[in-house]
């Protein structure tokens, strides 16, 4: 095979439109392989490990534009550089074709002045003049992007504040307003929880299990991770949560993020007890026995035990949930027993590769306690284990590969499953590996068919596994609902067949990883 590879110094396309001409790339007669990616030192990695990274790629800086091929000869490989050149300006005259689009929020609103949200996903350094913007045309803000400085977030939300508006993020990637899914959301019922949260996929997966389990929510506000930060003092989530305090269509409330600083808990919970609806308080690995002392506050160590506290403080009835908590335990542990016992002595390692930073965060607070051995990971638990360099796993690691490090120049992983599928391949190959953990998120904005593309994957790595004689064990979770575009049991059903063992839940997922490594004991 040969590599060549082509630099484009200080050349920015977007994301998708980088995948694209990737995957069209990787599509042609006689190209193994191919990558189309900003030249940051985790996408040189990558592509390093895939055997595409050249010594002239090597030299590249971050801004520049890498395009690099395998093929089976010097032509082949030559076609192809110059075909992704002609598809990348093709690409770029295009976007700026077709239909009148506003380039200004001005503009915006002058086609539709009824308007109240704006949404902002540009690059950080413009984000914050965007909002403004917008705030003070006296818009609500969903601020998807990132890299916004500490001292931007703090005086918009301050303004938002101030001004009865909300300032959604930076880094707000799931908000459901009045049943209208911004960002990555998925197709929910209607119903009385509503829910505050500064973590995107942990929206998504509260929601999605009180939907399959017939509970639907009033609204789905993101704050954005930093919210509950000690410099910004929790401004949104606090403003968040008094509007749902009063409005009439929520009677549940349902808290989530990671652990807040110690200060800013305390005001939050002030503000809980100040209401009498029920509050569902899900501080992923936070301390829980004052939440307990708190009116009206109830504690909820997982996501998945917050949201069955949730539909058991709308329906009494649903019964007594550390019981299924216990027998669905008991159930993973007979399952994880007889997979250990496919195994061989080398294999003691699990490898979780996660497109939801929440999820991967929830695995490592439920492994923590499962666990002899630390788990690694690029996002670790605080006091946790960091990665050395987040593309080679060490013994136990969770990946979340939807971290900055990884999405400047490429789509997300929700988006799309490359870096995933490439690096599954790369943990099928190590002989540590026991176990590998995935999570699929559905709903708008992700990938169209996660499953259609991630099964063939699956297969080859547990092919890989097998050609060295080991047993490679895939377990999966699903957060979505069956009213969501890719349908949740059609991408149940082609992880089941391409081998993947398909948990109810993230915090299950981890559960039975966990005993599968650890020996099947709880």
């Amino acid at each position: 095979m040969i590599v060549r590879a082509l630099v484009k110094p200080s050349e920015y396309h977007d994301s998708v439109s980088l995948m694209l001409v990737a995957r069209e790339l990787a599509g042609l007669e006689g190209i193994r392989d191919a990558a189309v990616m900003m030249a940051t030192e985790a996408n040189k990695s990558i592509m390093a490990e895939a055997g595409l990274l050249t010594d002239e790629a090597k030299s590249a800086a971050p801004n520049d534009l890498l395009i690099a091929v395998s093929a089976e000869n010097e032509s082949l490989a030559d076609a192809a550089l110059q075909m992704a050149e002609a598809l990348l300006k093709k690409k770029a005259s295009s976007a700026q074709a077709g239909e009148f689009k506003p380039k200004t929020i001005r503009g915006a609103l002058a086609s539709n002045s009824a308007a109240n949200v704006a949404v902002i996903s540009v690059a950080g350094r413009y984000a914050a003049d965007e909002a403004w913007d917008a705030l003070t045309r006296g818009l609500h803000v969903l601020l998807f992007s990132d890299n916004v400085s500490l001292e931007d977030e703090i005086a918009l939300k301050k303004f938002a504040r101030d001004h009865g508006l909300l300032l959604m993020g930076p880094g707000a990637g799931t908000t459901i307003l009045n049943n209208v899914a911004l960002g990555f959301a998925n197709v929910l019922p209607r119903g009385p929880v509503g829910i505050v949260s500064a973590a995107g996929t942990g929206l998504q997966e509260v929601s999605t299990l009180l939907a399959r389990g017939g509970v639907g929510i009033s609204q789905g506000i993101g704050t954005g991770g930093r919210d509950l930060k000690k410099e910004v003092g929790g401004i949104m989530l606090l403003e968040a949560l008094k509007a749902l305090q009063e409005d009439p269509a929520t009677e549940i409330l349902v808290l989530i993020s990671k652990p807040p600083a110690e200060e800013v808990v305390q005001v939050i919970l002030k503000q809980v007890s100040a209401s009498r609806k029920p509050t569902v308080v899900c501080f992923l690995g936070g301390e829980m026995e004052s939440l307990a002392q708190v009116p009206n506050a109830i504690p909820a160590r997982t996501l998945q035990e917050c949201s069955l506290l949730a539909a058991r403080a709308l329906r009494p009835e649903t019964g007594d949930i550390q019981a299924f908590l216990k027998a669905e335990k008991a159930r993973l542990a007979k399952k994880a027993k007889a997979l250990k016992g496919k195994l061989d002595v080398r294999q003691r390692s699990l490898r979780g590769l996660f497109s939801g930073g929440t999820l991967c965060y929830e695995a490592q607070v439920i492994w923590k306690g499962m666990l002899d051995d630390a788990v690694h990971s690029n996002a670790p638990l605080p006091g946790g284990l960091a990665l050395p360099d987040s593309t080679k796993s060490i013994g136990h690691t969770a990946v979340d590969l939807g971290e900055e490090e990884f999405t400047v120049g490429r789509p997300h992983p929700m988006i799309d499953n490359d870096l995933r599928i490439r690096r599954l391949l790369q943990e099928a190959r190590d002989p540590e590996t026991a176990v590998i953990i995935l999570d699929v998120v559905l709903g708008y904005g992700a990938h169209p068919d996660p499953a259609g593309e991630l099964s063939p994957a699956i297969r080859q790595a547990r092919g890989l596994a097998e050609s060295a004689g080991r047993e490679l064990i895939v377990v999966a979770s699903v957060t979505g609902t069956e009213g969501d575009p890719q349908g949740l049991g059609q991408t149940v059903s082609t992880l089941e067949e391409a081998g993947a063992i398909v948990c109810d839940s993230n915090a299950a997922a981890a559960r039975l990883t966990g005993l599968i490594v650890s020996g099947g004991a709880s």
